[in-house]
């Protein structure tokens, strides 16, 4: 289980590494393009984009990166390893939020890998928390 814990917890750094880079380092203009032409539809995908300031974003992708970080470095540095559940539970709400806002502009097809997601770190929430803690 713990082997599980950590494959799942790497892909969700990575997930999070690459999101919040290309967040941070792109405008806000750029990012819905880029999504668009990622995406496939190109009206619906990325249009989330213009109903969030350029901030909102910035701040998106920053606590993206520290989750990235948080996922990884406490456990594999054995420095403060409940931040790795915590940085987890981070990943939860950040996904929460992304399903809310997908039902709100009604983007159902675009909403399952954000449930993936979600539940991949609900998964490694609820294990390192558990009886896989790092802290035992």
């Amino acid at each position: 289980m713990s082997v599980a814990l950590w494959i799942v917890a790497i892909l969700l750094a990575v997930v999070f590494l690459v999101s919040g880079t290309i967040k941070l380092c792109m405008s806000k203009e750029k990012l819905g393009a880029l999504l668009r032409r990622l995406g496939g539809r190109a009206e619906e995908t990325g249009a989330w984009t213009r109903d969030f300031s350029p901030a909102f974003l910035k701040t998106i992708a920053i606590l993206e990166l520290l989750g990235a970080v948080g996922l990884i470095l406490p456990a594999a540095l054995g420095i403060a390893p409940i931040l790795v559940p915590l940085a987890a539970l981070g990943g939860v709400l950040l996904f929460a939020g992304a399903v809310v806002m997908r039902l709100r502009r009604g983007e159902r097809a675009t909403i399952v890998i954000d449930l993936l997601y979600l539940a991949l770190a609900a998964f490694v929430a609820s294990g390192r928390f558990g009886s896989w803690s790092f802290t035992r």
